[in-house]
């Protein structure tokens, strides 16, 4: 598929500084033509009240999990163009494939998520098929239906392949995995969105 973004790393460098409790630990997924409440309907989800700015995600995310024992994770979404942008502090669960992919069911679904313990995954799935999965952290080893498809925009996002970086090199993943996820979708996240959305929230079971 042709990219509808020329967005690379220098779009996204302001996301670890200006957010640096979500960075630390984030899952954010994009999905087309479906709302907030279909979303989490397919995530067999329930509703949770609304919250506005990314702060007041991260804040209520962390009390779910203490409240929870750790047992639900707290979703939040709101509606970008025709997509819907699902954000879960300290989550993982929209990259992992029992659950992202019937999800996707006759939709394409964007993720990525960083760990606190510094795991990454990028996760493009179109109607219940993988496309192409990777560590950003290692592009060079990607797996799907169409892992190359998209190398030529991976590089120009500014994934740092093997040959192309030294050991030394400042770590660029996560950036990249914002900037190759609009290259897809066509949706920009900014600072503004992130500080000023109001949020429909959700929460489904972990395990």
């Amino acid at each position: 598929m042709a990219p509808t973004s020329s967005a690379t790393v220098t779009d996204y460098l302001w996301f670890q500084e200006r957010f640096p409790d979500l960075a630390q630990a984030y899952c954010l997924t994009l999905v087309d033509s479906l709302p907030p409440a279909a979303v989490l309907d397919r995530l067999g989800g329930r509703a949770e009240q609304s919250r506005t700015g990314v702060a007041a995600v991260v804040d209520e995310a962390f009390d779910l999990l203490e409240r929870t024992a750790n047992a639900r994770q707290f979703i939040a979404m709101t509606t970008v163009g025709s997509w819907t942008l699902l954000i879960e502090p300290c989550g993982f669960p929209r990259v992992d494939e029992e659950q992202a992919l019937p999800a996707s069911a006759g939709t394409r679904w964007v993720s990525h998520f960083v760990s606190i313990n510094a795991l990454s995954a990028f996760l493009w799935a179109e109607d219940t098929t993988i496309r192409l999965m990777f560590d950003p952290t290692v592009p060079d080893d990607r797996w799907g239906a169409t892992p190359d498809e998209l190398l030529e925009a991976m590089h120009d996002s500014g994934f740092q392949f093997w040959s192309e970086v030294s050991e030394t090199a400042t770590d660029l993943s996560t950036p990249a995995a914002f900037a190759l996820a609009e290259r897809l979708t066509g949706v920009r996240i900014t600072p503004g969105l992130l500080q000023e959305a109001t949020f429909s929230c959700g929460s489904t079971e972990i395990g």
